[in-house]
C-alpha cells in the first residue's frame, strides 16, 4: 500500500464516551483509522505504539488534562510534528486558548459550536496541508 492510499490515523483523545463515539462513527465513515483514548497518560502510551497523523485532543481530562498533554508531545523529537486539534467545551476561556496555541496547537474547537462535518473539514484540511 503506497503513501497516497494509506489510511490516515487519527487518535482521539476525550473522555466523554458520547463524545468519542459520535466522533468516532464520523471520522471512521469519512475513511479514517481511528485511535481513542479517554485521558492525556493513555494518549501519550497510544502515540507512543503508532504514531497518528493527527491528535484531537479534549482539554479537561482526568489525571492529565490537554494542555499537560499538549506541552508533552510537543517537548518530544519524535511526537512534536503531529498536528494537535485542541476540542473544548470552554469557549470562554481565553487563557486555554492562549496557552495551547503558544504550545503549538494547530487549532481549537469548541464542540459545542462546531458539528461533525465542520470538524471533518478541519481535520481533512490539516492532515492534507498541515495547517
Amino acid at each position: 500500500m503506497n503513501m497516497a492510499t494509506a489510511k490516515k490515523t487519527i487518535l482521539l483523545v476525550d473522555d466523554d464516551p458520547f463524545i468519542i463515539r459520535m466522533y468516532q462513527v464520523k471520522l471512521q465513515n469519512d475513511g479514517y483509522k481511528v485511535n481513542t483514548a479517554s485521558n492525556g497518560g493513555e494518549a501519550l502510551l497510544q502515540i507512543m505504539k503508532e504514531k497518528p497523523d493527527i491528535v484531537l485532543l479534549d482539554v479537561m481530562m482526568p489525571k492529565m488534562n490537554g494542555v499537560e498533554t499538549l506541552k508533552a508531545l510537543k517537548k518530544d523529537s519524535k511526537t512534536k510534528e503531529i498536528p494537535v486539534i485542541i476540542l473544548t467545551n470552554l469557549g470562554d476561556n481565553q487563557k486555554d486558548v492562549e496557552s495551547a496555541k503558544k504550545l503549538g496547537a494547530l487549532d481549537y474547537l469548541v464542540k459545542s459550536e462546531v458539528d461533525l462535518k465542520q470538524l471533518s473539514e478541519r481535520v481533512k484540511r490539516a492532515i492534507e496541508t498541515g495547517e
